[in-house]
């Protein structure tokens, strides 16, 4: 009887301790906002006023989990997220009793199904593209879905380690990003594009221009089969790399060519190339330098302002030509940019696709360049709409990051991201178990690949390269649907239909 008594007043007092630690708390707090200057809410509403921010932080993770509706979200919905984690899986992606999507909303995509489709013996997997024909060492590339360029540095060591041997395991390329090629794109052995971004990380000399000596040493590798000249991204045009400076670690200044702990950012363009002619003359010297195809990433934002760039090509003949464009879409992303750019700047993945492909082929440049689209483009009906719409490839940037476990966490940018992906805190990266992930990637690209031929065989082709727009229907504004090519009639080169 005495020990419990002896508890119940330890228990008091503890709790009595409590109560007025809480109470000098709230005291404390109180004095502070009470006093502060720079929130008004804080100022007039002490402590109370400090739960807005709190619900504000919050309110984003419980509108993903409790309240959004399966596709209602951005920049992706739960559905899409649910595709990507279950085709990473390996888990069926069939569903029952009927579909969530509203197939009302403008901008929607119809895929027109043949009255009697292929059988089983009469259709084929897509046959692998050369790319960069003029170039000494063409490009056999050997699928149609690849991965987007994703910096080391941005992404971390385990999740780019993930993605070269997830790659490798299912035939697809991994494009380098913009900082350069670290020693985890080349590991699991998958084919690798070179991407060269406004600062030159990979390839500049001290001064920060382009160095031949460094691409040609890049080059030389066997891994490395095309390089890739930025001028632009999505979600940031005008405005190239930025990776903050607590990335920047020993290994990865080293492989940037660039000061340790000192915050990264491009310039917003190659300083080489002021116009079409001069960026031309980069390209040529690039790809005999190289020996290796050589394309372009950019954004599209007036046909306009295209047209001289492909007049000048045809000027010039078709050696000249770049070997591929990469058509990045106004709504990519990237781990940090100006909000302002993300939001407003840049033509859509399904406005601009469409506009470049027909200014490439209507000056007859379609054997020639290469058309990759990339911005946004996850699952399955993504893929094949941009097929339809007139790309060679698609390249993903962000369905892969969810492959490996991204749960659209919002922290790229401050090196917490929970899931080890884009962070360099060892205690966070520990999550991201590369042997476990890698898996993951491929079984991902895999189910792209054969849900994307599945669209093709029920619109009545033998394989998606075979899909044109007329295979696919528009929502428009007013809920009826149009065929694709009676909204982007094309202007064709008579060697080839892409209606």
């Amino acid at each position: 009887m005495g020990f419990a008594v002896s508890v119940l007043n330890f228990l008091a007092l503890a709790f009595v301790w409590v109560l007025g630690a809480l109470a000098a708390l709230v005291l404390i707090l109180y004095i502070i906002d009470r006093t502060q200057r720079s929130d008004a809410i804080r100022r007039n509403y002490p402590v109370i006023g400090r739960f807005r921010h709190i619900f504000s932080t919050l309110g984003e993770f419980f509108r993903q989990y409790f309240f959004a509706m399966d596709r209602e979200e951005l920049p992706f919905n739960r559905a899409q997220r649910d595709w990507v984690e279950h085709a990473a899986n390996g888990e069926g992606n069939t569903i029952a009793f009927g579909s969530t999507r509203n197939l009302g909303v403008p901008g929607t995509a119809i895929f027109t199904n043949a009255p009697f489709p292929p059988l089983n013996d009469q259709f084929a997997s897509s046959e692998p593209m050369m790319i960069g024909p003029r170039a000494r060492v063409p490009y056999m590339a050997p699928s149609f879905f690849n991965i987007s360029g994703m910096s080391y540095g941005a992404l971390s060591k385990p999740a780019v380690r993930a993605l070269s041997l997830g790659a490798a395991k299912a035939g697809i390329w991994l494009s380098t990003g913009e900082g350069g090629c670290a020693p985890h794109h080349l590991e699991g052995g998958c084919d690798v594009i070179m991407q060269i971004g406004t600062a030159k990380y990979g390839v500049r000399d001290a001064e920060g221009k382009l160095s031949e000596e460094k691409l040609r040493e890049l080059a030389a590798l066997p891994q490395i089969k095309m390089f890739e000249l930025k001028l632009a991204q999505g979600a940031k045009p005008g405005k190239c790399g930025i990776l903050p400076a607590e990335k920047v670690n020993a290994e990865i200044a080293a492989i940037r060519g660039i000061p340790e702990g000192t915050a990264s950012i491009s310039p917003n363009r190659h300083i080489e190339a002021g116009d079409w002619g001069e960026l031309l003359d980069m390209i040529a010297h690039i790809r005999n330098a190289s020996g290796k195809p050589v394309g372009i990433k950019t954004v599209f934002g007036t046909t306009e302002a295209w047209e001289p760039f492909f007049e000048e090509v045809v000027k010039r003949g078709e050696d000249a030509a770049p070997d591929f464009i990469t058509v990045d879409g106004g709504e990519g992303g990237t781990g940090a940019a100006p909000m302002p750019l993300m939001d407003l700047v840049g033509l859509p993945i399904r406005e601009a696709l469409p506009l470049m492909v027909d200014l490439r082929d209507k000056y007859g440049l379609h054997e020639r360049i290469r058309i990759i689209a990339s911005g946004k483009l996850v699952n399955p009906s993504d893929v094949a709409w941009a097929i339809c719409a007139g790309a060679d490839f698609v390249t993903s940037a962000r369905g892969f990051m969810s492959s490996l476990g991204c749960i659209q966490a919002l922290k790229c940018n401050k090196n917490t991201c929970p899931t080890g992906i884009t962070t360099h805190d060892p205690k966070l990266q520990r999550g991201l178990v590369v042997e476990e992930k890698f898996e993951k990637v491929a079984r991902y690209a895999k189910q792209i690949i054969s849900e994307v031929e599945t669209i093709a065989h029920s619109v009545g082709v033998a394989e998606p390269r075979l899909m044109r727009r007329r295979h696919v229907r528009i929502v428009c504004d007013d809920g009826r649907s149009k065929p694709m090519n009676e909204i982007y009639p094309t202007v064709l080169s008579p060697r080839w239909d892409r209606k």
